[in-house]
């Protein structure tokens, strides 16, 4: 199995830590090959950086399958009850971990801590900020040219990027796109440099990859930044049949009385003029879809 940590790069001068975590699920490589490819970059030409940057495999098991998870959803075991106690599940275990991993990076040691996790999604989708409004989330995820979701650990508990924020971390995670695109790991890319510009000075120019591991995603790929707000979430509990009306993508324009999906044989139609929000379509996951509002 490969090592936890992809990559732990810096110049040795004081500053902040940043904490990236790539494949919290087994399905979404994109963050782990991006990280791999800033490491890499970063070694072979040394650039200077204050504090430190972090890389780290989520769920190692079950990127070795290349599957969502094994016992549980990694991205919902972030609870207190979990982080407290022996771990009794893969996602658990894998959980323990990750703590550990950054318990050696404390806070005494770092002008500031910051995280960012790197996700993908089921469906074709624009590459988007998903941010917690606690601490400094929100104004710090507003410094990357994306679109910005507010409010999903607020809705679905147990995420990293909840347990990160409460444990005192400034970040937000990254969705960049479809699980298997070629772009996700370009978007991936961009937002990893331009989080080590924005938190640890570097000096873009001095990467021999600039402007194009960038640009690909801060200028091609992004869309122009827009905030969204979370309106509506619909859970699918156990031993629900559940199937998407097949066709929507992320962020695309809904209306009063359209049919999104069939739950139990019985129709599910929308209530507002808003946006579709990560249909699934995937046979793992307890979201079905979430509606969003522009703010």
């Amino acid at each position: 199995m490969k090592s936890r940590i992809i990559g732990n790069y810096t110049s040795n001068k004081k500053g902040p830590l940043l904490f990236v975590t790539g494949g919290v699920h087994g399905n979404e490589p994109s963050g782990v090959k991006a990280l791999e490819k800033v490491f890499e970059e970063l070694e072979k030409n040394q650039p200077e950086i204050n504090g430190r940057i972090v890389g780290v495999r989520g769920n190692t098991t079950a990127l070795e399958k290349g599957q969502r998870y094994i016992d549980e959803d990694l991205n919902r075991t972030w609870i207190e009850e979990n982080v407290n106690k022996d771990p009794d599940t893969t996602e658990q275990k894998e959980m323990q971990e990750i703590i550990e991993v950054l318990e050696q990076f404390p806070e005494s040691q770092f002008s500031k801590r910051y995280f960012l996790d790197c996700h993908t999604t089921s469906s074709d989708s624009l590459p988007y900020i998903s941010v917690q409004e606690v601490n400094d989330n929100d104004p710090w995820a507003h410094k990357f040219p994306t679109y910005i979701v507010r409010g999903f650990s607020d809705i679905v508990y147990g995420a990293i990027d909840h347990y990160m924020s409460r444990t005192g971390l400034t970040g937000f995670v990254f969705e960049a796109g479809q699980h298997t695109s070629p772009a996700s790991v370009e978007n991936h890319e961009g937002v990893i440099w331009l989080a080590l510009k924005e938190a640890c000075g570097l000096d873009l120019s001095k990467i021999s990859c600039y402007p194009d591991c960038v640009d690909k995603f801060a200028k091609e790929n992004a869309p122009e930044q827009k905030t969204f707000e979370i309106i509506y979430r619909h859970e699918i509990k156990e031993g629900d049949s559940f199937k998407m009306e097949s066709g929507y993508k992320n962020f695309q324009k809904i209306e009063k009385g359209e049919l999104l999906a069939i739950s139990n044989g019985k129709e599910i139609r929308s209530e507002w003029d808003a946006y579709i929000f990560m249909p699934l379509y995937q046979s793992q996951g307890n979201d079905g879809f979430f509606v969003i509002q522009e703010v």
